[in-house]
Order: structure tokens, then sequence, then C-alpha cells
């Protein structure tokens, strides 16, 4: 478990008992304990507190609240507030100030406004870090390290510092200029660099623009690839100091940084390796579909081989950045609490416990509103989720959710598909992969958001949307796993480029191109308005005749692997649209295009029934989501409604208690109401 001082499931969030007065301390403690809440997370922007000039640290506030939430039950998640530096560290030491895209340096303002780079940033952040590790080491109410927040949030910094260290991140990456002119392809509109100095930072003063659509558009994908590698790995370092610092006291605390989900800046799957416990925050919109959150909790747990995680952060009613900041509707919030339970989360805590009442969050939500008290829809509902964790203990602690499907995500696939300057504008990693996923949703399987390090053994079915970039060593992995009796599904602009971006030349898809027993030839982009057709040739197996698609249609030829299904329009009608190549005790397929929804339904159905792979439950009506988490022998299966109207569930032979309601299911059908949920003790 993530700490075993407290074992049960965490319940609480962000509190910033620094932006109020003491006097109401005392009564935020005594809201905290009807509402069940036993964790507070401290300190994340208090820097200008704890420090008002260069030789003054005050901690006197922190030891009081930390003394007075243990005395009252609750626990700490410790932030190091480094998240935003001081006034005075950027009148002072103005090297802490980013310079933007266009290469204005910035003023004080704002919060991750400072650069990685930044040798003051650095010195003072692990500064910082270490008095506070220094203070609370031995303090009974310290249950985890919050190291920063949401790092990545602000913009890139492009200053002199980040230029000079890109130019030593690029040393130790290629050693020589001429293998780094070779990676990034310099013989193109003459770039060759002959000495390391030469290089500059790929920015709106160099080599890129802001691009259609707002993606980053550059003239040399290799050197923004590798600028972006730099940007993520520069803010690691910055982690990874106060990681130590921190750890040098306190080794046997867990040490985590919130994420942000599919947070496109920050190659999360480095970053885990570098973490003990992964958290992250779970903002989704009003009409965010529910699928798509279940990707982001199952890409998080992903992160760490299937570690249960923590919901560091989510509103208990509204948010305030986005267009329109509706409220959840009543049980929402309960809900998507259980949601994340479901996928693996170890705790539920929001941001935040009290409503601030000046600046840009003053209309975020919180457990304790601007009337400040407890009579309020959300505080009631806020103290019924509090009262059930209680109830379920440590139940589901460290139980696991175990999946025979797995979707493979990459970051750097992420950047290099977005940064090529074609095939498609419409083209977007995330959107492909939740297709997918949102399939399996529907059908009630579940599946592994897992990188492409990962061991794939354990999957009878591995999904990997648009592999553009094939690094080194995943061809011949994916060759044994399947070689080895797996299935793969592979999919339209995949195996086009190695990890430099440099197209793999002798045809795509490149090193994939045995496995899938396929050769791509052309790649042709519809315009939004523009569809064609799939045409199934073996209606036998379940599918339709046939399905829209669109997007992108590689022209593909057979060399070797069954076509079953082909274009039903335009010059290449009667070409490929899907094959499947057998490949020693396994089959790997390729979707040449981009279907409509309704086909990777159907054809994933049919695929996963003739695997075994079978829903949780026998059917599952629309807006029904279903998860399993298996711990000790023991499997629990959550049943979630996300519609407003009860639904009528057909449990099969899933019988067992209902420990939300302590109720007996016996299985069969069962009426589900409205934004309710089971979580079921399944019989043994």
């Amino acid at each position: 478990m993530i700490n075993a001082k407290m074992p049960k499931i965490w319940y609480g969030g962000d509190y910033n008992p620094d932006q109020w007065e003491k006097s109401i301390w005392d009564e935020d403690l005594r809201m905290f304990k009807l509402a069940g809440i036993d964790v507070a997370t401290l300190n994340v922007f208090a820097w200008a507190k704890n420090q008002p000039d260069e030789d003054t640290y005050n901690f006197d506030w922190l030891d009081e609240m930390m003394d007075k939430l243990h005395e009252g039950g609750v626990g700490v998640c410790l932030a190091t507030s480094t998240a935003a530096h001081p006034a005075w560290m950027a009148r002072k030491y103005p090297d802490v100030l980013q310079v933007d895209f266009n290469g204005n340096k910035r003023k004080f303002g704002g919060r991750h406004n400072s650069c990685p780079n930044s040798p003051t940033y650095r010195k003072y952040a692990a500064r910082m870090a270490e008095k506070l590790a220094e203070r609370y080491k031995d303090h009974p109410a310290l249950l985890i390290w919050h190291i920063n927040n949401e790092y990545g949030g602000a913009g890139n910094c492009y200053c002199d510092n980040c230029e000079a260290a890109f130019r030593e991140w690029l040393r130790a990456r290629y050693g020589t200029l001429e293998e780094l002119n070779r990676a990034w392809n310099t013989s193109f509109w003459g770039h060759t660099f002959y000495d390391w100095e030469e290089i500059v930072l790929p920015s709106g003063q160099s080599e890129e623009w802001e691009g259609m659509n707002g993606r980053q558009a550059t003239n040399f994908q290799g050197i923004s690839l590798d600028y972006t590698r730099f940007h993520s790995d520069s803010l690691l370092e910055c982690y990874k100091l106060e990681y130590e610092a921190v750890k040098k006291h306190t080794p046997d605390i867990p040490v985590t940084t919130n994420l942000m989900g599919a947070f496109k800046k920050l190659d999360y799957h480095k970053w885990a390796k570098h973490m003990d416990v992964v958290s992250w925050d779970n903002y989704p919109r009003f009409d965010t579909p529910h699928s798509y959150t279940g990707m982001m909790h199952d890409l998080m747990r992903g992160l760490k081989d299937g570690q249960p995680f923590m919901l560091m952060e989510q509103t208990p009613s509204q948010q305030n950045w986005q267009p329109y900041n509706s409220l959840k509707r009543p049980g929402v919030m309960r809900l998507w609490s259980y949601q994340a339970v479901a996928r693996g989360a170890d705790t539920i805590m929001f941001f935040q416990l009290r409503r601030s009442i000046g600046a840009c969050e003053k209309y975020h939500g919180a457990v304790i509103e601007h009337v400040g008290h407890e009579h309020t829809r959300v505080f009631r509902e806020c103290a019924q989720l509090g009262a059930e964790l209680g109830k379920l203990g440590d139940s589901l602690l460290d139980s696991r959710v175990q999946s025979k499907v797995a979707i493979l995500f990459d970051w750097e696939n992420w950047w290099a598909v977005e940064m090529s300057s074609g095939p498609s504008v419409a083209l977007k990693y995330v959107d492909e992969a939740h297709k997918f996923y949102d399939a399996l949703y529907r059908l009630g399987i579940g599946a592994d958001v897992v990188s492409v390090e990962a061991d794939l053994s354990g999957y009878d079915l591995v999904i990997a949307p648009v592999m553009y970039m094939v690094k080194q060593g995943v061809a011949n992995k994916l060759e044994q796993y399947v070689g080895a009796g797996g299935t793969l599904i592979t999919t339209f602009f995949s195996g086009i480029v190695d990890e430099n971006d440099l197209v793999k030349t002798g045809g795509y898809p490149g090193e994939l191109r045995k496995l899938l027993g396929i050769w791509a030839e052309e790649i042709d982009a519809l315009l939004p308005s523009q569809r064609n057709r799939i045409v199934v040739r073996d209606i036998a197996s379940g599918l339709k005749p046939e399905y829209e698609c669109g997007m992108l249609c590689d022209l593909i030829h057979s060399e070797g692997a069954e076509v079953k299904a082909v274009y039903g329009d335009d010059f290449y009608r009667g070409m490929p649209a899907l094959t499947v190549n057998k490949f020693g005790e396994g089959e790997a397929w390729y979707l040449a295009t981009s279907p409509e929804a309704s086909f990777l339904q159907d054809w994933l159905s049919q695929l996963c029934a003739s695997r075994g792979i079978k829903p949780l439950v026998p059917s599952v009506p629309e807006g029904v989501e279903t998860t399993l988490r298996t711990k000790d022998g023991q499997d629990y299966l959550f049943v979630l409604n996300h519609n407003a109207d009860a639904v009528t569930v057909e449990l099969g032979d899933r019988a067992g208690v209902e420990l939300l309601n302590d109720r007996q299911l016996n299985g069969g059908k069962a009426e589900l109401a409205g934004h309710d949920v089971w979580i079921i003790k399944l019989n043994k």
C-alpha cells in the first residue's frame, strides 16, 4: 500500500490554510471530520510564505498546521512548494525567468514560471525540499512527499541556459557532430553543423512556427523531437533533485508528483521510473466521454506495471477554466470517484478542500464552499463518500486490475506523429488510441494502456494504433510476441520512421513489413467531407457487408497476408483495407484506414471472442462501465451506471455481496439506479 500508516483508501485533497486567518483553521478541521477526510495536501504554493527572502525561512505556520492535522486524525501529503518561485527570486536572479517561443523574456507572474535549467532555480528548489525533509522527517502526520505540482504546465523555455544545456544533452545522446548530422538529416536545406555552438533551439526564431489547428510545425522534425525530449528530461532532472533531497532524510516515505493524464509535453513513461507511486489530476469536461476518462486512469495505472495509483486531484463540483463550467450533477462526483477506484486508484482526493476567495481559482469547486458551512449539497455528497470509504477499509487496497488486452501508447511516437509535415492535420494520436479503447469499453472488455517497453507475454491481444515510429528493438519484440502465439493489431501510418524520425527506406511499413506481410505503396489523405468504404469479403465473420472509413487510406499490397476487406471506392477500389498475416503461432492484423466506430466494435467483438476474451458481464447496457480488481484471489466487480436513469444489468453467474449497501446480488438481472455504482465482492 502507499503508506501503512493509513491502511485505507485515502480521502482528502489540497488544503491551503496559508490563504486563511487562523480563526478558520479549527472550523475546517471540524468539517473535515464530518466529511471523513483523513489526508490533506499542504504547502503546494507556499514558497513565498516559507522563504520571504534569500536567507530567511519561516515554517511556523506549517509546524502548527502539521500538528493540528495530526491531532485531528488527518495525515499529510506534504508538497515542496516549488511550483512557483517567489517574486524576490525573479527580481534578484532573472535567470529563473523563462524566455518564450518568440524570444521574449518573461517577467514574474503565473506559476510553473521557472526555467528548468536555471542554476538559481535548481539550487533553491532542492534546498527548500531538503529543509522541509530535515524539519518534518519524524513528524507522525507525514504520509507522502508531493514534489512541485503539475510539471510542464507553462510553456517551454528558450533561454541561453536552456540552449547551452541542450547542446550538452545532444553531446551525450550522439557523441559526435557527424552522428547528429546524420540523425537530423541536416544535408537537407544545407543545415550541416560543424561546431556544437552553431546549434540553436528550435523556436519561433529558428525552425518552428504555429501550424494549422494549433499544432507545432517545424522544418526539421529531428531537431524539434530532440528538443521535446530534452525539455521533458530537463524538468525530470528538477524533480529528481528534489526527490533525492527528501529521500536523503526520509528514505522510507514515498515520493510522487501529480501527472496530468495524456499530457503531451512530458514522457510519463520515463518519469514514472523515478516515482514511488504515480499520482494524477483528473478533470474531465461535462461532455468528456466516460471511456476517455477510463483510458486516462488506465494509462496512469500502466505507467508502473499496474501498481495502484493516487487520484491526487479532481473537483467536488465544478471547474473554472473551461469554456462552460458545469456543475457535477447529484451523484456524479461519487460515481466518477469510484470510476478511479475501479481502475486502480487507492486514493480519492480533491482540489480543493476550502474554496479560495480571490484570483483565478476562486470559482473552482471545493468541499467547503464560500458559504463556509456543511449545509450544502456538495458537502453532503462528500460526507457520504467519506463514510463509504471508511466502511470499505482496506478491502480494496493493493488490489490489481488484470487485462488480457493491451494498447501500446508511446509519448515519443505521439510527438513525432503530430510534428509530421503530413499526411493530414486531422490525424491525432491520442484520438486514434481512444477509438480502440472506446470500442473495447463498450464491449465490457478491459485493456491495459502500456509502454512499448512493457512485457507483452501476458496479453492475448496487443493493439498498437498508428505506430509511426518504430524504435530500435521494437519490431523484434513484436515478432517474438506474435511468433509465440499473440495477436497484434496495428494500423495505417505505421512503421514509417525510426526514433530519429528518419524514414525507413525499402517500403512502408519498414521493419514491420515481414511481420505484417504487406507493403504500403502510398497514403491518401481524405478531406473531412470525403469518405470511402470498407467492403468485407467474409460476411460469415460476423461483420456487416460494409462500413464507412476516412481520414487516411493506405494503399497496400499483400505479401502473404490474407485480405479480409477491401476499399469500395476511388481509384484504389478493390485494394486491401484489412489484412491478417500468420506469423509463427500467432497473427498480425493491419487496418489500413480509419473506420467508423461500429466497425471497430464489431471486429474487436469477434476477434476477442475467438481468443476467449470475454466481457465481465454477459451484456453491457449503453452508459454502463465494468471493471474487476483482484486481491489475494478475491475478485471485486465494479459496475458503474453513467446514465441519469436506472438500467437493468445482466450479471449472469456473477453473484456476491455488494459492499456499499451490504446486500446480496445473486446474479441474473438486477436494476442499478442512475449515477450509481456497485462494488460486488464476488463469491469464490
